[in-house]
């Protein structure tokens, strides 16, 4: 049977917009359910709605505790993201670790968010069964709010089947034959503009823009189109009907 999506609660959250971020990160990767834990400024908070950027059916299904066990309490999986080490001994996984984790076990998952400032407590801490700890630089360990709850979601969305930007079929590159045709007849108008000067520079300056045109994959039809150009640039316009 498949783990049902985790809940993410943040706890004791401080500012509108952050919980906005936090929203539009988790739809990003398919997160529906936030749980909030006496959010400092009350809720509905309506700076949460414009920093959500459209995530308002997360924003619209929130969910307001007045502890964190009750936040937890229907979610035998519960996980703590913190950078420190709170006197609590208990597994410490990476996101990565916890996603298969939560993918792998029965039942839902919670995953604890603390305060922007300060972060979790001990006794929030205390309360989960593994700790979420992101691989981060020593020197500056800092993640604000939405960074941590993207960097947990992401993880968890890869063991599901989102939808990837679409592939577009690339034409098939052109002959070299056909692209030597189109160079030839660029080359043939800018000498006869005198494009090639002074005359000591001219190779240079042929295998520069032989360098800069062969860089991409022209097809067929895209040289078709530029030899046209060149032709009605040379005066080689086609009669109108």
């Amino acid at each position: 049977m498949k783990a049902p999506p985790p809940v993410i609660v943040l706890v004791r959250p401080q500012l509108g917009e952050n919980i906005g971020k936090a929203a539009r990160a988790m739809l990003n990767f398919g997160l529906l359910e936030m749980r909030l834990v006496t959010p400092r400024d009350g809720w509905p908070n309506p700076s949460a709605g414009p920093a959500a950027s459209g995530a308002d059916v997360v924003l619209d299904k929130a969910v307001v505790f007045e502890t964190v066990a009750e936040a937890v309490a229907d979610c035998p999986q519960v996980y703590a993201t913190t950078v420190r080490k709170r006197g609590v001994t208990k597994p410490v996984v990476t996101p990565e670790q916890a996603a298969t984790d939560i993918h792998a076990a029965a039942g839902r998952a919670a995953i604890l968010f603390g305060p922007e400032r300060s972060g979790l407590e001990t006794d929030d801490v205390a309360l989960a069964r593994t700790i979420i700890t992101v691989p981060i630089n020593p020197e500056f360990g800092s993640l604000n709010l939405a960074q941590a709850v993207i960097l947990v979601a992401y993880e968890w969305s890869k063991g599901m089947a989102l939808a990837s930007p679409p592939e577009t079929d690339l034409p098939d590159p052109a002959p070299h034959e056909e692209l030597e045709g189109m160079l030839g007849q660029l080359d043939s108008m800018l000498a006869h503009t005198g494009y090639y000067f002074p005359p000591d520079r001219e190779p240079t300056t042929r295998r520069t823009l032989r360098t800069l045109l062969t860089k991409p994959g022209w097809s067929s039809m895209e040289i078709r189109t530029m030899r046209g150009v060149l032709s009605a640039l040379d005066g080689k316009k086609r009669p109108r009907p």
